[in-house]
């Protein structure tokens, strides 16, 4: 049986014409929107607290009410997306992550700063990486690995050109001014660059897939348990990156050099999505997966049993980054590697959600765990564990048992799989 890359080619989806600017447009915007929505907030929060008597803690949970909002709406929006595309999708996201800076930047109490993040996290969800994702999936076919390499490489400059700016800013100017001046610069770069420059026809979805199931996608086997695994392996790798500085100051690192750890394992991120067009050549996609989810999980471990020196320690933050780095692209492919692309925008909603919460409630919860286990040291063991027992569900999720409700009509002349046969579709 040929892959899905071969099939959406011959069904047209590779071959179809696509807009030459939203590529370059997708790279401008994740940077703006991500740099602006988010990152700036980390760097804004003592301005902004010392500014209003609201306490971090507080101020923080608006934040992750945002995360949690986006997981929630990036399903209704996945399903948008599916059927009109992502022009109308993002600029009205564009517009609203506008209007939701502004009024976090004028709020006058918690509660209108509160209201304000909640749009934001509507905002997230019809603008940043999903949506973008959804959109080069479908534009372009099976070559969709390298451009979605890009706009992810591009992403991940967002915290190294907003933060210091953000930082200068504030500097000069006030937590508010500052949120109003970046604001501009969300609407400059965003709104134009969504209304126009993804303007091309919507490609119809591909034809449905030769083999089809009773069950449907979002309900199967496979999907739950990649669903879960990704939920695992996600609050791990986010309560890792929350918990790297307390971890090395356990260890008696200073925090200049605890910031360089974490400095350095965004550069791996980087690093590791380039690395992953080649991996994803060489390995199918249920292996894939289980390799990166466990090595999320052996750097995690080495992280908690490494003592030192802090060099050393600075160092292992590299190859978690890398690991990071792929795994955003492994989930960003997740769907389409093996479902097709017909159903990405509300499949990738439903995959994303559940890590995207976990990731939301990650820094309290990692937090709490390090606190209740005993320092950080025993926090990443567990989180090892974590980590190794979403590699295991990852690779469950390629077996597929022959049982009634999950089994493909028999084409003539096909063969039925016996009990728990590995799909050949990598």
């Amino acid at each position: 049986m040929p892959d899905l890359h071969t099939r959406e080619a011959a069904t047209g989806t590779g071959d179809r014409s696509r807009p030459r600017a939203a590529l370059p447009a997708l790279c401008a915007t994740q940077i703006t929107g991500w740099g602006v929505v988010y990152y700036a907030f980390p760097v804004l929060l003592p301005h902004l607290t010392a500014d209003t008597g609201w306490s971090t803690s507080a101020a923080t949970a608006a934040f992750s009410a945002a995360l949690l909002i986006s997981a929630v709406a990036g399903i209704p929006v996945g399903r948008i997306l599916d059927r009109r595309g992502p022009r109308a999708v993002m600029t009205t996201g564009s517009l609203l992550a506008v209007a939701a800076v502004l009024v976090i930047a004028v709020a006058p109490t918690l509660y209108v700063f509160t209201a304000g993040w909640l749009m934001a996290g509507i905002a997230m969800a019809a603008t940043f990486y999903q949506p973008a994702f959804a959109a080069l999936t479908r534009w372009w076919g099976p070559d969709r690995i390298r451009a979605l390499t890009i706009v992810t490489l591009a992403g991940g400059l967002a915290s190294t050109v907003f933060a210091p700016l953000a930082a200068a800013l504030a500097d000069h100017l006030s937590w508010r001014t500052t949120y109003v001046v970046l604001a501009v610069i969300l609407a400059a770069v965003t709104i134009p660059a969504h209304a126009l420059a993804l303007r091309a026809p919507w490609p119809p979805a591909p034809r449905a897939e030769l083999t089809t199931t009773r069950t449907p996608i979002a309900r199967s086997r496979s999907f739950l348990l990649l669903m879960l695994a990704f939920t695992l392996s996600g609050f791990a790798l986010y309560a890792v990156v929350f918990g790297l500085v307390p971890l090395l100051t356990e260890r008696g690192a200073d925090p200049a050099a605890a910031a360089w750890a974490l400095g350095l394992g965004g550069a791996g991120q980087t690093l590791g999505r380039t690395l992953y067009a080649t991996l994803a050549r060489r390995t199918g996609v249920t292996t894939r997966t289980a390799i990166l989810i466990a090595a999320g999980g052996a750097t995690t471990a080495a992280l908690a049993v490494v003592t030192g020196p802090i060099p050393l320690l600075i160092l292992l933050a590299v190859p978690a980054g890398v690991v990071r780095g792929n795994l955003t692209l492994l989930q960003a492919t997740a769907v389409a590697d093996r479902w097709g692309t017909a159903d990405y925008g509300r499949l990738s909603g439903l995959l994303s959600a559940p890590a995207t919460v976990a990731g939301a409630l990650a820094p309290w919860a990692g937090a709490a765990l390090a606190g209740s286990l005993g320092g950080h040291s025993k926090l990443f063991l567990a989180l090892a564990v974590g980590s190794a027992l979403a590699a295991v569900l990852a690779a469950a999720s390629g077996l597929r048992p022959a049982v009634p409700d999950e089994v493909e009509p028999l084409r003539r002349g096909a063969r039925p799989r016996t009990k728990w046969q590995c799909p050949s579709i990598h």
